[in-house]
């Protein structure tokens, strides 16, 4: 979802109204569909979404609030807005796209899933970024985003319902973040989170990791408020915003990324307490078969790999 690259053209509220207008008419089309293929379930996921209402088990460690570096803050508010005309000269030679699920609306106040992360993968142009997997609950102040760019690959918590918006709070994908976070799942490293709309609090979020350390679920950040996305909906999925490399002819990520595997599983939805596995009746893919080259990466496979509860995007 288009929101937070420092070379974007549209802000994130007209983006994301287009972006509803395009995804009305692929559904129209018959170009939104639900049929999902069986395969081989992953690792549990672990526990179940702590109660909105118990107190959380500690603020996760380590985790930074833009406002303590001067250096890391100016990058961050590049992301949040870049709107010189060189930038968007730049921006339009920029392909960004997208592909997962879609969790719709009145489906759920809640949405949990377990992420694959690769700390090996590099981004070297500074107008690329990965946000793969990325997820937001319907009208949720929290996205929570797996975030590689040629600053660092990171974990934000994207604060929707802020005047400004942007990450607030950003934890390095780093050795301390996998032995607490990650657990292997098909073989490489993935953490959990969880959105979830605390009860009785008007429309206030709470986002969660699970610290395999503690076995406990550690509160990442939590925000009120109204979303300023305008989108109803929710999402699970992966996203680029990527550039040719002349060099090669194919996005700089299809070279750089060519051995990582972005990994959804164990999506879940969670409606009046209950927690279900996303399906196709409530969690839409975005299409049924896209293809690689519209990712500016041809070798690009997009695997529906259960029904609609967990999605890879691999090479």
């Amino acid at each position: 979802m288009n929101r937070h690259t420092p070379t974007r053209a549209r802000s994130a509220r007209s983006a994301r109204t287009a972006l509803a207008a395009a995804l009305l008419v692929a559904a129209a089309l018959g170009g939104v569909h639900s049929a999902g293929t069986a395969a081989a379930r992953p690792a549990e996921h672990p526990g179940a979404a702590p109660s909105p209402d118990a107190p959380h088990h500690g603020a996760v460690a380590g985790a930074r609030t833009p406002g303590r570096d001067a250096g890391r803050d100016r990058a961050v508010e590049a992301l949040r807005d870049g709107r010189t005309a060189h930038r968007h000269a730049r921006a339009a030679a920029l392909t960004h796209n997208w592909w997962g699920i879609f969790p719709q609306p009145g489906t759920h106040d809640g949405i949990t899933a377990t992420h694959s992360v690769d700390t090996a993968y590099r981004v070297s142009n500074a107008d690329n970024f990965t946000y793969a997997p990325t997820t937001k609950a319907q009208n949720s102040c929290i996205e929570v985003v797996t975030a590689y760019w040629n600053s660092g690959n990171e974990l934000w918590a994207w604060d929707w319902c802020s005047r400004d918006g942007g990450p607030a709070k950003i934890l390095p994908l780093d050795a301390d973040f996998r032995a607490k976070y990650t657990t292997a799942v098909d073989g490489r490293p993935a953490f959990s989170i969880q959105l979830v709309k605390d009860a009785g609090s008007g429309n206030r979020w709470s986002s969660y990791l699970y610290n395999h350390r503690t076995a406990q679920w550690e509160l990442l950040y939590r925000q009120s408020g109204t979303d300023q996305s305008d989108l109803d909906y929710g999402w699970d999925i992966f996203e680029i915003y990527a550039s040719v490399n002349p060099a090669t002819g194919v996005g700089y990520y299809c070279t750089e990324a060519r051995n990582t595997v972005f990994d959804s599983s164990t999506i879940q939805l969670r409606k009046n307490g209950v927690w279900k596995p996303a399906r196709p009746a409530d969690s839409p893919w975005t299409e049924a078969n896209p293809s690689g080259r519209d990712f500016l990466c041809p070798p690009l496979k997009f695997l529906q790999a259960g029904a609609n509860d967990h999605w890879t995007v691999r090479q």
